[in-house]
């Protein structure tokens, strides 16, 4: 069963700059927004494995959010009740300047229990994690390389230039990365020493908005069909898929491209490309023939 609730039109004062500091409030029956001229769509489907939320303003225990938001991010106002579920523990999908990402708070550890759930990710793969600044990457990792006066090269100042990009980078997690985002749950030789994080920063104005909001970067994982292989663009159909596994809330930013970003192993001097994708190969970066073929995919994260 699906329900529709649309906004009420409201003729108010609040100025288009103002985003997610506008005023919502949400009764049981439909959402409004005190935003003029906006209308805002929400999709609701049951789901046993639903989240029960004791926030006023989520009064549909078992009800999936799905937020219509303009690509551009001019109306990233919507976008509250999404970063106020993730601050809940809630589990959802968002775009990025790649695909759609299935993402949750990271300090949340049930709520990556469940994303690992709902998308059936084996407790050893590591995941991503989606960052708002270079602050956060230094603060949850160790940071890219930035020279030691030995001959090794300055990293750094040559990333910043293509972040935020299509790029997962491969780093050093710090004591600040909880270890579920690492490895779970395995004592295996070939997980025992893995300290590494796959680390975004999405040139995405959505997404960038939902991260600016968030007291810490989201963990995430890609979206394949269930029962294909391939990569899943259009963020209906993924409701209509993993609604009932138990996601809380989706953002439509319109249809993707089928192209995943770029992962590079920053760990590896020089950096070792170990998957090619919408970031081009860049000069500092090496991709060897025989490495296309003998990559273990287990060591690539959960990448977008």
């Amino acid at each position: 069963m699906v329900c529709v609730y649309s906004l009420s039109r409201f003729d108010a004062t609040i100025p288009p700059s103002s985003f997610l500091g506008s005023s919502v409030s949400f009764p049981s029956t439909h959402v409004v927004s005190n935003h003029k001229f906006s209308i805002l769509s929400m999709t609701i489907k049951r789901s046993s494995k639903r989240l029960k939320y004791t926030a006023p303003r989520f009064t549909k225990e078992d009800g999936l959010v799905y937020i219509e938001a303009d690509p551009s991010g001019s109306d990233t106002w919507k976008l509250e009740p999404v970063v106020n579920l993730l601050k809940e523990g809630a589990v959802g999908v968002i775009p990025t300047d790649t695909l759609y990402a299935i993402a949750c708070d990271l300090r949340c550890q049930s709520a990556i229990e469940r994303l690992r759930r709902i998308k059936n990710i084996e407790p050893s793969k590591p995941l991503s994690i989606l960052c708002h600044s270079f602050r956060d990457i230094d603060k949850f990792t160790t940071g890219f390389p930035r020279g030691d006066g030995q001959g090794h090269a300055n990293l750094f100042k040559v990333v910043k230039h293509y972040l935020p990009g299509p790029y997962t980078f491969i780093l050093m997690a710090s004591k600040e990365l909880p270890k579920q985002c690492i490895r779970v749950g395995t004592s295996s030789a070939k997980y025992a020493s893995r300290k590494n994080v796959g680390v975004r920063m999405p040139d995405d104005a959505i997404c960038q908005a939902i991260l600016k909001e968030m007291d810490s970067p989201l963990i995430c994982t890609s979206i394949k069909s269930l029962k294909e292989d391939e990569w899943m663009i259009d963020p209906v159909m993924i409701a209509d898929t993993y609604g009932p596994e138990g996601l809380d809330f989706v953002v439509d930013g319109g249809v993707r491209v089928a192209d995943p970003s770029t992962v590079v192993d920053m760990t590896k001097i020089p950096p070792r490309v170990l998957r090619e994708g919408k970031g081009p190969i860049l000069p500092w970066m090496v991709l060897e023939d025989d490495q296309k073929a003998d990559v273990d995919k287990d060591l690539i994260p959960a990448a977008i």
